[in-house]
């Protein structure tokens, strides 16, 4: 699907089984950020998400000096990528890369974005000549915001704001380890409240996670592939469709 529905806006189903009406598209660039591989028109998300991220960018240009990339949201009607992520399905994921800029990419470097990774594999310990303080102000800065859910990032990542956090971690708490996630942050929103059909994930475990539950996945540094079949589209989704066609 190229275009969004003409539908009331509407987040469907769950983060990794559901899908968008009436999506919004985020413009390429803003006051704070561009968007990177455009092409692909990920850039598509419920209003929250894009408020979120304008929000975000703005704060983080003025306080912090810093532009922001972003990557993969959803497709103009939210649904399965065809390859890349399981989630991103119902508008309200964002991933935004942790390769933080004083300028706006030229469009020559637009053409051919890159990413980097504060991570290094075989040690499994953050690149220090990458780490920016900027890191640590941003991720906490995004997860202090009530719409956000959770954020998913590498381990390292994640005992590196334990040990950089010397006050209140209970920010701590929305801030979840996963594997990759070593080069962007994927910020993932609640449900609206108006968006009945929307399906919000649990609670985040209690705690800040950081210490021990952190540290556990330096043991399964990488994850057990299971086959599984798709699970079904939620009725709402399978209607929209329908009545595309």
């Amino acid at each position: 699907m190229q275009s969004p529905t003409n539908q009331a806006i509407e987040s469907i189903g769950s983060y990794a089984n559901g899908c968008l009406e009436g999506a919004n598209a985020l413009p390429l660039t803003g006051k704070g950020y561009q968007v990177v591989r455009s092409e692909r028109k990920r850039y598509f998300a419920h209003s929250d998400t894009i408020h979120f991220i304008q929000d975000l960018a703005i704060s983080s240009e003025k306080d912090l000096n810093k532009q922001l990339l972003i990557a993969d949201m959803s497709l103009p009607q939210g649904g399965r990528f065809s390859h890349g992520h399981s989630s991103h399905q119902t508008g309200l994921d964002v991933d935004i890369w942790l390769r933080l800029l004083t300028t706006p990419l030229t469009k020559k470097e637009l053409k051919k974005p890159y990413s980097i990774s504060l991570v290094d594999k075989p040690t499994t310990t953050i690149k220090e000549q990458y780490w920016q303080p900027e890191h640590f102000e941003l991720i906490k800065m995004a997860a202090k915001d009530e719409r956000v859910a959770r954020i998913f990032v590498n381990s390292a990542i994640k005992e590196k704001l334990c040990e950089e956090e010397s006050k209140n971690t209970e920010w701590l708490r929305k801030v979840r380890p996963w594997w990759g996630h070593s080069a962007h942050m994927h910020v993932r929103l609640n449900c609206p409240k108006e968006n009945k059909n929307c399906i919000n994930q649990a609670e985040p475990p209690e705690g800040d996670g950081c210490g021990h539950e952190a540290q556990s996945w330096r043991l399964n540094p990488t994850p057990q592939k299971k086959r599984a079949s798709a699970p079904v589209m939620p009725k709402q989704c399978s209607e929209m469709l329908n009545a595309l066609n």
